[in-house]
């Protein structure tokens, strides 16, 4: 009898530590999206606070903006306009595919303003706050597509090099870039945009790593629901202004590049990423944006882990992940 007393408790210690191995392992993981409702075309910054900041194009009206300490768990936390202060250069338009920066001590805000088909009448604009979470005080343009002779300037991403300041931005009809003034609040005088990409792109993001500059860009139709064929896709440079190739040495200006994330049977129209965000343990992170094949209302935020291989960036199995190791963070 005494043996079997034994028995029992030493089950019921070891069924009681693998329940516990398995909720801190649930623990360690995340599921996407991380956000189940539409954020399209996320930027991220962290914040002296230690928050992360997320801005989205504003299917949540004037500029939604969420923050998290972990990357994975979101609250939303306002606009970065009001009604009365949103921007206004474009009649009727919408605010869309920020991109934030913090530029001396105060956070300066890229965006896209344009209605659909508006290729020659949408523009970049910014405005600036002293915190992340805002009120952003507009600045109003820097140009619209007629004035800088670029059909749909749309999708800014600013990048700093050699003590010198670039915007960088276009939607299918070639991908641009142009240095800016110091202050980044407008073009530098003189200058002329100098296109890097072909007309297969839209979503540009340049990351730094290693000696190389990799452009990152989306493919095909971003909002058409179920039948989106966003696909995020990636060509590399020694040099910021490119050009920039493919694997096989062939140029992004003639529409080549490598697939980095593609759909797959739970989410499709997988485009338009972040920022690469690097977490406490030295992992790279990106958000993009998708379309669940459950709920395809909007389009979710999806988290994913970037890795290195000779070179070249990667994501596993190429698509969404489902269920992952969550970023570290002390």
């Amino acid at each position: 009898m005494k043996n079997v007393i034994l028995f029992f408790i030493f089950l019921v210690i070891f069924l009681n530590s693998i329940y516990a191995y398995s909720s801190a392992y649930k623990d360690d993981l995340y599921r996407n999206p991380v956000v189940n409702y539409s954020l399209p075309d996320p930027s991220v910054i962290k914040g002296d606070d230690g928050y992360f900041y997320l801005y989205a194009t504003e299917d949540i009206r004037n500029l939604p903006i969420h923050r998290s300490k972990d990357l994975v768990n979101w609250e939303f936390v306002g606009t970065a306009f009001t009604s009365q202060t949103r921007p206004n250069f474009v009649n009727k338009g919408g605010l869309w595919a920020p991109d934030i920066n913090k530029i001396g001590d105060r956070y300066i805000l890229y965006y896209s303003m344009s209605v659909w088909g508006g290729e020659w009448t949408c523009g970049i604009g910014c405005a600036i706050s002293d915190k992340p979470e805002g009120p952003f005080k507009d600045q109003g343009k820097l140009f619209i597509s007629r004035e800088i002779n670029v059909q749909n300037s749309i999708d800014p991403f600013y990048i700093e090099e050699g003590g010198k300041k670039y915007l960088f931005w276009g939607s299918f009809r070639g991908i641009y870039g142009v240095e800016l003034s110091d202050d980044g609040l407008s073009i530098k005088r003189d200058e002329r945009p100098k296109q890097i990409a072909g007309t297969a792109y839209e979503g540009t993001y340049i990351y730094k790593k290693g000696g190389y500059y990799y452009l990152f860009a989306s493919i095909g139709t971003c909002c058409e629901g179920l039948k989106s064929t966003y696909t995020t896709v990636i060509g590399r440079s020694e040099n910021l202004f490119g050009p920039y190739l493919d694997k096989s040495g062939n140029r992004m200006l003639d529409n080549h590049y490598e697939i980095l994330i593609h759909k797959n049977s739970a989410f499709v129209g997988t485009g338009h990423n972040s920022e690469i965000i690097t977490d406490d343990a030295g992992n790279d992170w990106i958000f993009y944006h998708a379309v669940s094949t459950v709920n395809p209302e909007g389009r979710v935020l999806i988290l994913d882990r970037v890795e290195w291989k000779n070179g070249w960036p990667f994501v596993k199995t190429s698509s969404p992940s489902l269920e992952t190791e969550k970023p570290v963070f002390h």
